[in-house]
């Protein structure tokens, strides 16, 4: 019996891994969706660029970075490589709940997240090569670290305030989500808007090239969030997987109902991107806490989460921020809201749980800035990390590539 609880848990690990590879697809689509034509190319290679280096750089010393052991809480080290532990592949590992091997390729998975979601957001204007030393730095090094201090057994795992102990972040509304939204709002001020989206310090649309692929991307992040979320319970257990899977979807749901609403009252019409962006917003806002949460919880967070799509996007613009996607807004503000939420609802919910989830929301929000601010700063002042004006203007698929995605059709090339 004990073996046949084990295989089916594993099972149940590598299929929720599959799906968080496959939200890579989802991403691509969107960022592609939402930006011109003339840099799909682009982006494409960023989102392949990504997975590939992600998971050699999280073999390599990521995954032991992360999980060091017994370290100082702040920073440590277990080793290069992933050698094989003696009980990894038995039910004493992990508690039955899946193999060592396992057990690295789905947090490997969750690594290249992080960069994912910096590239929508410098999208159509970084040079190419600047952004892959950038992933190289940012998902070798800081994503890992950032990880140990809560996932890996670091100081904010046992960090307690009154009755509260343990910052708790379920799936990464913060860990994932909001290390990848503070990098991106660095690199987007570090970078400049593109060329036309602020004429006389006013916002212009620049519309993306494909809404269909867009759409498509969202519901493609949608069902990887089955294995994003779902994959978190770390076992096949009946109970918590149905109700992580039942609030990671409500969420989603009154995030993009939500969203819509707010948008076509605010801007008086149907704005298709502010719905699949309020989508994400609410499961990005799940993501703390769907394993603490009841139904109606759920809802609220996201429903939360899906107004904050909309106000944080035009917040965003108003202080003169260029990202193409929604970056900021759908990672980073309603990862800061999904990962406080655990401390207002649910099982957890308490002032001193509170306190607990904001301190720890401040700590990662000082170290990513900072890291990414050196290492972005760094970059510019030496290999540079903005493309020239011609190069915006014609593209970065026919510069830095010298390909096109679509030879045989010319759409949206403003």
């Amino acid at each position: 019996m004990e073996t046949a609880i084990f295989t089916a848990n594993n099972v149940w690990m590598m299929v929720c891994t599959a799906l968080v590879f496959f939200m890579h697809l989802g991403f691509s689509f969107l960022e592609i969706g939402l930006t011109r034509q003339k840099n799909t190319i682009n982006i494409l290679f960023k989102n392949v660029f990504i997975i590939c280096t992600g998971l050699l750089l999280y073999y390599i010393g990521g995954f032991n970075l992360m999980y060091p052991g017994d370290f100082n809480g702040y920073l440590g080290f277990a080793g290069f490589g992933i050698p094989l532990p003696e009980n990894g592949l038995t039910p004493d590992y992990a508690s039955g709940g899946y193999t060592y091997w396992t057990d690295f390729l789905f947090q490997g998975m969750f690594a290249a997240t992080a960069a994912t979601i910096v590239s929508g957001a410098v999208a159509e204007r970084m040079k190419i090569g600047a952004f892959m030393i950038f992933t190289v730095i940012y998902v070798g090094f800081v994503y890992p670290i950032a990880g140990s201090w809560q996932w890996g057994g670091g100081f904010l795992s046992s960090l307690s305030i009154g009755d509260a102990e343990g910052f708790y972040d379920f799936a990464g509304s913060t860990l994932v989500h909001s290390v990848g939204g503070w990098a991106a709002l660095v690199a987007v001020y570090l970078l400049g808007s593109r060329i036309g989206k602020f004429n006389d310090g006013k916002p212009q649309a620049i519309p993306g090239h494909s809404i269909p692929l867009a759409t498509a991307g969202v519901l493609i992040l949608w069902l990887g969030w089955f294995g994003f979320n779902g994959g978190s319970v770390l076992s096949a257990n009946p109970e918590a997987t149905s109700l992580t899977l039942v609030t990671t979807c409500l969420a989603a749901a009154a995030g993009g109902v939500i969203a819509m609403l707010t948008s076509t009252l605010l801007y008086k019409n149907l704005d298709l991107t502010m719905f699949l962006n309020g989508i994400l917003g609410g499961l990005v806002g799940i993501t703390a806490g769907a394993d603490q949460m009841s139904p109606g919880d759920a809802i609220l967070i996201g429903a939360v989460a899906g107004a904050l799509i909309v106000f944080a996007v035009s917040l965003v613009d108003k202080i003169k921020l260029d990202d193409p996607v929604g970056a900021i807004a759908v990672h980073l503000i309603c990862g800061i809201w999904g990962t406080l939420a655990v401390g207002l609802f649910g099982a957890k919910a308490g002032f001193d749980q509170f306190l607990v989830q904001l301190v720890g929301v401040l700590c990662y929000a000082v170290f990513c800035i900072a890291t990414s601010f050196i290492i972005i700063f760094v970059l510019k002042k030496t290999v540079g990390i903005r493309v020239s004006e011609r190069e915006e203007l014609e593209g970065l698929d026919a510069h830095e590539h010298q390909m096109d995605a679509y030879p045989d059709f010319r759409l949206n090339e403003h």
